[in-house]
């Protein structure tokens, strides 16, 4: 089943892509302080060799921001080059016009951009709200302006616990509040010539995030980033995460994906990439198929997978079967290229698609699966990161 992705404009950050029929992209957070740089470019360098194609590094002032260019610069000598993703958060015109200068991407978050104390109002009239869009746009215009000059994007950041009081006077502390101030920007961004924009709108409830992504995806043609916010650790953060990305995915709607954790980020690559796998969006591994193994299981199933698994998880976009016995075995095998299906008498058959090949003994059923891989021509030495 091949799912209808939703057509994105196709934006670029540093030599990678987002939107248009790119993969999609799997970014994370480094959470070093920026001012210590050598952690942050060790974290950096972490992350892209775990998988990540775009980092984002916290530049909460001035400071921070000319530690960019450090970071950068050191990043490249030590591994190569990374996309790099400055977030700004409050006041963050100066900030972002600094951070343009050296990485990749400027995140701004509407909801802080240009910061106003609450005024606890009640209502706000046509010319209240015309005043902060001029006010928005004169803090806009040289963040459009230094992302042009260097041909860099901007992800319009909107997080459902920071929206400015206007909007949540305006719409409610609700999806369409994140949706229109999201799109304030990036009507202020068309009007000066700048499309190389993404936007994310994010939330620590799940539904929130997945209504405000769906009405973005209706109103607007650019890349969306898919993250649950503030989701914390363990399993838990993962499930979550998991059902607001991986229910946009299955509807086509997202561009680029992070799983936040509150732990390493480098834990956060790897969920990802799982999301991307179990919904055929991108093969970065052996698919392996297993029943949950019952009374009719003809050997020690989980012993048996770790096994199969150790010995073909190299084999990168191959759907390994391993099924305890001829009951789940051809039928519920699904699609899998090859099956490993347990028989009465200590025996395995072998199956290619849903053909059995052969029959042995247990103890030599890995041995076998290997020997019929290489007679196939589908094998290959694992490498020595393998």
């Amino acid at each position: 089943m091949q799912y209808q992705r939703r057509k994105a404009r196709a934006v670029r950050v540093g030599d990678k892509w987002m939107g248009g029929n790119h993969p999609i992209l799997v970014q994370s957070m480094i959470t070093e302080e920026t001012r210590n740089i050598q952690a942050c470019v060790e974290q950096i360098i972490a992350l892209a060799k775990a998988g990540c194609e775009l980092v984002r590094v916290t530049t909460p002032t001035l400071a921070e921001a000319e530690c960019l260019e450090e970071i950068g610069a050191k990043v490249r000598e030590k591994h190569g080059p990374v996309p790099l993703t400055a977030d700004v958060h409050h006041q963050g015109s100066p900030i972002a016009v600094e951070a343009a200068k050296w990485v990749d991407e400027v995140r701004i978050n509407p909801g802080l951009f240009v910061f106003r104390k609450p005024k606890n109002k009640e209502e706000y009239t046509e010319a209240e709200h015309a005043e902060e869009r001029e006010a928005i746009e004169q803090s806009l215009v040289p963040v459009i302006e230094a992302c042009k000059k260097r041909g860099i994007a901007m992800r319009i950041g909107v997080n459902h616990g920071s929206l400015a009081e206007r909007m949540l006077v305006t719409f409610g502390d609700t999806p369409l509040g994140m949706v229109e101030s999201a799109l304030e920007y990036a009507a202020i961004c068309e009007k000066h010539d700048f499309f190389n924009i993404n936007i994310s709108a994010k939330a620590s409830r799940v539904p929130i995030m997945i209504a405000a992504n769906r009405l973005l995806a209706e109103r607007c043609g650019y890349p969306l980033h898919l993250g649950v916010t503030e989701a914390g650790d363990g399993q838990y953060a993962r499930v979550k995460s998991t059902a607001g990305i991986a229910t946009l995915l299955a509807e086509g709607i997202g561009d680029t994906i992070r799983v936040s954790l509150a732990e390493d980020p480098v834990n956060e690559i790897s969920v990802c990439y799982e999301i991307l796998q179990a919904l055929g969006l991108r093969r970065t591994k052996t698919e392996f198929i297993a029943c949950p193994s019952c009374g009719r299981t003809k050997f020690n199933l989980p012993t048996v997978l770790d096994q199969v698994r150790e010995a073909t998880k190299h084999l990168t976009g191959l759907d390994i079967a391993v099924m305890g016995c001829i009951v789940n075995g051809p039928g519920e095998m699904a699609d899998a290229d090859y099956g490993y299906v347990g028989k009465a008498g200590g025996q395995i058959t072998l199956y290619r698609k849903k053909e059995p090949v052969k029959t042995v003994p247990q103890e030599k059923g890995v041995e076998e699966l290997v020997s019929l891989l290489k007679a196939d021509g589908v094998w290959m030495d694992p490498s020595p990161r393998s």
